[in-house]
């Protein structure tokens, strides 16, 4: 069985698979935005997993926890499943923290990134995006392009890793809405396979219920993976490191 750590998982899509990998056997970090979002996990926690605080909106939290969990036994997969639909927060929330914990965390052998199929429609332009969160600069297709882009950088990058994005579907959860069409438990069962299943091997895949389809052009582009690389690494100071 595997530590695990599944961000944004009070409630929605998080929660579920965090539910599913607990029941399963593994050894779950459930991660909640604040104290008093961490109440909705408090069934979790009581069935053996562990607890961690952070606003990813926020990138002192987000380093601050990047350094406790680092200081802490050795994490085998991260599900990079926190995400904002609009506002300032989408670039800090949607790409840069799971930049961040990806790049600072050390032991991780898989990591699974939310997409969307909305990706499709972002916009492969780094000028302008605002990384602090200052303003609105960019668009959720935008976030979901950029982040897309960064899991095949690091299946590209690190051959000791197993790097996927994951379209969990327009599923009715708190962030999708009552009259999302697709299915809720299949919209999380593709990254729990990824990470749980020792058997799973594919690294680089983008896959929309459990079966890969080709991403927006940019996301395998080499020279826009390095850019965007070199433009997480100005913006933070934390670079992406060689393995």
């Amino acid at each position: 069985m595997a530590r695990i750590l599944v961000t944004g998982s009070t409630d929605g899509l998080g929660r579920a698979t965090a539910e599913t990998l607990l029941r399963e056997g593994h050894d779950v970090i459930v991660h909640a935005r604040s104290t008093g979002r961490a109440a909705a996990v408090a069934d979790l926690t009581g069935r053996g997993a562990d607890l961690v605080v952070a606003d990813f909106a926020n990138r002192g939290e987000v380093l601050a926890v990047a350094e406790q969990l680092q200081a802490g036994a050795p994490i085998d997969g991260v599900i990079h499943n926190a995400g904002v639909l609009s506002g300032a927060a989408i670039i800090p929330v949607n790409v840069v923290a799971p930049y961040l914990l990806t790049a600072l965390l050390q032991s991780p052998s898989r990591h699974v990134y939310l997409s969307s199929s909305m990706h499709r429609g972002g916009t492969a332009q780094l000028a302008g995006a605002d990384w602090k969160g200052g303003s609105s600069s960019s668009s959720y297709s935008d976030s979901k392009l950029f982040v897309t882009a960064f899991a095949a950088a690091v299946a590209d990058r690190w051959s000791d890793v197993q790097a996927n994005a994951v379209d969990p579907g327009w599923v009715p959860t708190k962030m999708g809405g009552a009259g999302a069409s697709d299915d809720l438990e299949l919209g999380h069962r593709t990254q729990e396979r990824l990470i749980g299943d020792p058997d799973a091997s594919v690294s680089g895949g983008y896959w929309f219920h459990d079966r890969q389809q080709e991403p927006h052009p940019a996301v395998r582009d080499p020279q826009f993976q390095n850019e965007l690389l070199r433009a997480l690494e100005a913006a933070t100071g934390v670079a992406f490191p060689e393995r």
